[in-house]
Formats: C-alpha cells, structure tokens, sequence
C-alpha cells in the first residue's frame, strides 16, 4: 500500500545527514530541530501556530482539553471514520454525537450536523477524509450560529487547500479553532515512528496548547493546569523537516496516480471513483473506489492472490463498534455510512507508483471484476 523505502532512498543523503545530526547533538528530546519544524510549518500551512505532539491521537485529545469542554458536553464527528476521533471524546468524559457523510465526498454531512445540534452541542469535529476538506465554509457558519466550537482532523489531508465562496484560501487544518494532524509513516507527510501537530491561530489556544501538552506546567514543577506528556521526538522532527520541502512533490505524484486511475476506471461501471469536492484540492492519502453491482470482498480477494494489495478504510462505522454502542443508535440509522462500509477499497497509494506498477493494478481490478 505503501512504498516508504523507495521514497526514502530518493532523499537518503539528506535525511541521513538530518539523524546524524540529531545524534551527534543527544538533544533526543525538545532539540532544536523541533522548533525549526514547527516554525516551517507554519510557514507553509500559513498557522500562526504549529505545536508539534506525540501522535495524531494525542494531538485531538489536547485539542478538546484546551477548549476547556466539561464531561456531558456533546462533540458531533462523523460515523465514517478512523475510531480515534470518537475515541478521545469518549476518554475526556465527553459525549460523542455520530453523524452520517456524503455518498460522494464521504465527509461529514453539514446537514447532517445540523440536525444534531442540541444546547449540549460544544464543537464540531470534522475529519477531512482521504484527503480532501470537509465542507468547511457551511460548517464554520453553523458553528458561529450556533456558538460552538471546530477542531477540524487533517491527519489525512495535510496540504490540502479549500476554497471559500468569496476566493479566499486555506489550508486543512488552519481554517477552524484548532487543527490536529498525524505524522504516522503512512501519512502524506510521514516520520519514522509516531508523531503529531496541533494548529491554531488563536495566540491564548495556543498557550493552553503547549501548556497542556507538558505536563500543564507552565514553570519547571509549577503546574496550573491539568496534562498530559505529549512531544514530538527531535529525530521525528529532522525527518520531518527534511521531508517537508517534498510534500508538494508529494501531493502531485500521489495526484498523477489518481488520474492514472481514474483514466483506467473510466468505462467500468461496476467502480465509482472518489468523487473530488467542488471546494477543496485532493491530496490522495487514500485512493478509495466504491465498489458497486459487485462483491467488493470477493474483489479484495482475487487482487490478494495476485499481489495487489487492497484495504478497507472503514469496515465498521462508529456506531456499530462494540465499544462504542450507544442506546441513541441502531443498525440503519446511517445509512449511507453502512452502504460505504460494505462497498469502499482503497488501492495502493503512495509518491513512488509508477507506470508499470499502476497498469498492473488497475488491469487486476479490472479484470477481476469481468470474471
């Protein structure tokens, strides 16, 4: 699904010499290679503030923390998506409210959030799936209207640029109170481990942000606030920083892969291609067909047996999830969010798919689904 080492090898003087470095100093710890990250990307996401975490997970937990929510509150995600998003929610004492998404989009549907909003209703969660932003200007506006606050998840659309109605520009992550991403291997911009950032321009977030996440120690043993102990690597942030200059190179390889996909797929009608929102770039995290009139499964089985790799990003909905059942919500309620989980498969999608590679997949899936 991924090919981390053929990327690595492509800038492997560089990112040896960023590790080397970071061992030569023993600063293993707050080095300052993790400042200059943070100061990098926030010139190329265009926050005002980046602070780097320990992971993704993390990244969305401090968020909440730094709202200053209270057990009880209601915090509205959506059903189809990557259980860490409910899952701090639920950790905090907070009240996860579940929303079905858009057939084509697969992101939360703002009607949806709209009919979900009650006066316990504190922040809206949306999660900018596979690669491309929610749509954030109807979200944001629900969010004034109704006071509340938007911590928008862009581990997996770091890049990703939406257009406003009236012209205006931004980055995922940069458009609502707080921005939480992930820097997993896997993500468009991946370190060697774990690793994870909180982006706000709101200069007193970002004071709680960086408190919260040391131990809520503002003064060495001094602490004001409740913590937890959150920080990214000084390695991670030396390989991050030296990738970052190759995350746009990234996002046009990952987006040449697309279209050769979606040329390949063009005349099937057994496959819907990710459909691509009228407001906002697409930086392919995942590339994730809709298998429809065919047994996605027995699909996902034939291209195992011929050396394609294929996965299924989500099996379960988050109201379907044991942990997670609620009383307030049954088998059907989502529809649309249970129709993609028994029909969405992503194929590999990463910066070093080339020509060969993506005319054997694409001829696998296609032939798998004329027999």
């Amino acid at each position: 699904m991924v090919d981390l080492q053929r990327q690595y090898q492509k800038i492997k003087p560089e990112m040896d010499a960023a590790i080397q470095a970071v061992i030569d100093s023993t600063a293993f710890v707050k080095g300052a290679q993790v400042d200059q990250f943070a100061r990098h990307l926030e010139a190329y996401t265009g926050a005002r503030h980046v602070i780097p975490v320990a992971n993704g997970t993390e990244a969305l937990q401090i968020a909440l923390m730094a709202l200053g929510l209270k057990p009880g509150d209601e915090v509205i995600t959506p059903t189809f998506t990557f259980i860490a998003t409910a899952e701090v929610v639920a950790l905090l004492g907070l009240t996860p409210v579940v929303v079905d998404v858009d057939w084509g989009t697969m992101n939360m549907s703002v009607e949806a959030v709209r009919k979900a909003i009650t006066p316990k209703t504190k922040a809206i969660v949306p999660v900018h799936l596979f690669g491309q932003c929610a749509e954030m200007e109807e979200l944001l506006a629900l969010a004034r209207e109704h006071n509340l606050y938007v911590v928008e998840d862009t581990a997996q659309a770091i890049g990703a640029r939406y257009t406003f109605s009236n012209g205006h520009t931004a980055q995922a992550g940069t458009m609502g109170d707080i921005g939480c991403t992930s820097f997993f291997p896997s993500k468009n911009l991946g370190c060697y481990g774990d690793g994870g950032a909180l982006f706000t321009n709101d200069d007193e977030l970002a004071r709680k942000i960086r408190i919260i996440a040391n131990h809520g120690m503002t003064v060495r043993y001094h602490h004001d606030m409740i913590g937890v102990n959150s920080r990214l690597d000084t390695i991670q942030a030396a390989v991050l920083d030296t990738k970052l200059p190759h995350l746009d190179e990234y996002t046009a390889a990952r987006q040449a892969a697309a279209a050769s996909y979606d040329k390949a797929f063009a005349g099937c009608d057994k496959i819907l291609v990710p459909e691509r929102s009228a407001h906002s770039t697409h930086v392919f995290h995942q590339y994730t067909l809709r298998i429809v009139g065919a047994d996605r499964d027995a699909l996902r089985e034939r291209l195992t047996q011929a050396g394609v790799p294929a996965m299924i990003y989500y099996p379960i909905p988050l109201h379907l999830q044991k942990a997670y059942q609620d009383p307030r919500y049954k088998a059907g309620d989502f529809p649309i969010a249970e129709r993609l989980a028994a029909c969405v498969l992503s194929l590999p999608m990463h910066t070093e798919l080339d020509e060969e590679q993506l005319a054997f997949i694409t001829g696998q899936v296609l032939n798998s689904l004329a027999n």
